[in-house]
């Protein structure tokens, strides 16, 4: 932010230790993470003092045949990215929605299809929100023969960005600029 440095350190299933020059901007900075990561609730400096703690979420065990995505294509780099750090179903934490009997990935596609790969059958889950347009996409996943992770279609990072990013600006140009962009991971 402002040209410096900063980061959330994830220490645990529930809490994160930000680091970074000026506190000013944790508040914000804390936001934008959370709307990745909304199971992690407590944020502590690098003093260990709390900044910010937030109601904790209900986590989900979610079979991953139950997992509609909204999203087609999966970046190859960004999978490479992720292998490191993931090592268990536990380490798999998403945001879906339910819908119908199902429940529908809003964020953690490229982390669901680690799973798929790992040979995992479930993943933890918190229960989020988003717009309509979220549907759009299901509809659209759904006439692409896509409707559980495994389904998704591994792509190399330029392919992805041709392919998904396009798909996304004709929609959203189409749908008057909505921003939908929980379902860019």
């Amino acid at each position: 932010m402002d040209e410096e440095p900063y980061e959330i350190e994830i220490m645990g299933s529930d809490s994160a230790v930000v680091h970074g020059k000026d506190k000013n901007v944790f508040p914000a900075l804390i936001e934008e993470f959370r709307f990745h990561a909304p199971h992690i609730h407590m944020f502590f400096d690098a003093d260990h003092h709390i900044i910010k703690e937030y109601p904790k979420e209900e986590i989900l065990d979610i079979e991953l045949n139950r997992i509609q995505p909204s999203q087609f294509f999966i970046d190859k780099d960004k999978l490479k990215a992720i292998e490191t750090f993931i090592q268990k179903e536990e380490d798999i934490i998403i945001q879906v929605m339910p819908y119908k009997d199902r429940y529908i990935c809003l964020d953690g596609h490229t982390r669901l299809y680690l799973a798929v790969q790992r040979g995992f059958d479930h993943v933890k889950a918190v229960i989020s929100e988003t717009d309509d347009l979220v549907y759009h996409f299901v509809d659209e996943a759904n006439r692409r023969n896509i409707y559980v992770p495994e389904d998704m279609i591994l792509l190399s990072h330029d392919e992805y960005v041709i392919q998904w990013d396009k798909y996304c600006d004709m929609v959203f140009e189409k749908e008057g600029g909505l921003i939908c962009s929980v379902l860019t991971d």
